[in-house]
């Protein structure tokens, strides 16, 4: 591996654990504070919110036990490495903030057509959830910038989290004031069903997001533009295809087959592909490696299954 690589995965590693234990302290801290308030004021809107916080510190958990297999080296069974991890975490958080999110769903739909006397939450439970709003907006920016920074998926899922944590918080305000101004409970009630189906939605669009990487697709297709324009640059070389390119983690492996003069020596030939390999990374950022496999000019091409052609980009 390329030292300079490597320095940038080691950083990335490191500032993955930093950030996953800001964000484990700080939705603990958010997470007790609305789970004893919610209890003791009685509004199932502030519970409901403080569940959904110690969902973010299991997942803080999780991106931490994920940092840690990331950084360890490949091996004969991974010989791509541990990248992918990242992948899989981000799966299993969306699952977990669907559950969370199905859980207070049933609880609020149990409680809205309840027939059980129903009293109002007690003014703490305002106080708690401005800290709640507060907290979640820091803590939401401080992953999103961190992930930014190192174009991790996880943390950046994360923060949209965070931050969907922050509408939720702004929403049962809303119904706690209304709840107050009308004197009706049954709104608090009614404001946990809206947010636990907004969590739902959050998670099934974090899910749908973390199966690009694991089906070895690109989120940013106009990487292929940026190849085959960087492969027209370079002399000699020419008609690129079966061009294919995935992520590992926030790295792109691209592989390609480019055509030259048949009449070229070995080295003349090597030196193409060197060239191809530099103009591809002098493009495209965060680039791990390329494979150019280099063919005589006119070579008749069957039909391939995978990787696409310039005419295939629209």
């Amino acid at each position: 591996m390329h030292p300079i690589i490597r320095t940038n995965l080691a950083l990335r590693e490191k500032i993955l654990i930093k950030t996953s234990w800001v964000s484990t302290i700080g939705n603990a801290i958010l997470s007790v504070s609305k789970i004893v308030i919610g209890l003791l004021s009685g509004s199932l809107a502030v519970l409901s919110d403080g569940i959904d916080s110690a969902t973010d510190v299991l997942i803080s958990v999780v991106m931490i036990f994920t940092a840690r297999i990331m950084s360890r080296p490949p091996s004969q069974k991974y010989v791509y490495g541990y990248e992918k991890a990242e992948s899989i975490a981000t799966k299993i958080l969306s699952l977990l903030i669907f559950y969370a999110g199905v859980q207070m769903l049933l609880s609020s739909v149990q409680k809205t057509f309840s027939s059980a006397p129903r009293e109002l939450p007690a003014a703490l439970a305002i106080y708690v959830t401005v800290f709640s709003i507060l907290g979640k907006l820091s803590l939401a920016f401080y992953q999103y910038r961190q992930g930014r920074r190192i174009n991790s998926s996880m943390l950046i899922a994360n923060a949209k989290n965070m931050r969907n944590d922050v509408i939720i918080s702004l929403s049962v305000l809303v119904g706690l004031v209304f709840t107050f101004i009308f004197r009706l409970p049954v709104l608090d009630s009614i404001t946990g069903l809206i947010v636990s189906l907004f969590i739902i939605r959050s998670s099934v669009g974090i899910f749908m997001d973390s199966n690009v990487e694991l089906m070895d697709g690109v989120k940013d297709i106009s990487v292929y533009n940026k190849i085959f324009e960087a492969v027209e640059k370079v002399p000699g070389a020419t008609n690129p295809h079966r061009v294919r390119s995935r992520l590992i983690g926030n790295l792109y492996m691209i592989d390609l087959d480019v055509e030259a003069e048949g009449s070229l020596s070995l080295n003349e030939a090597h030196s193409i592909a060197d060239a191809v390999e530099q103009s591809i990374k002098d493009s495209i950022e965060n680039v791990y490696d390329i494979v150019v496999h280099i063919e005589p000019f006119g070579k008749h091409h069957p039909a391939e299954k995978f990787g696409i052609n310039k005419n295939m980009i629209t």
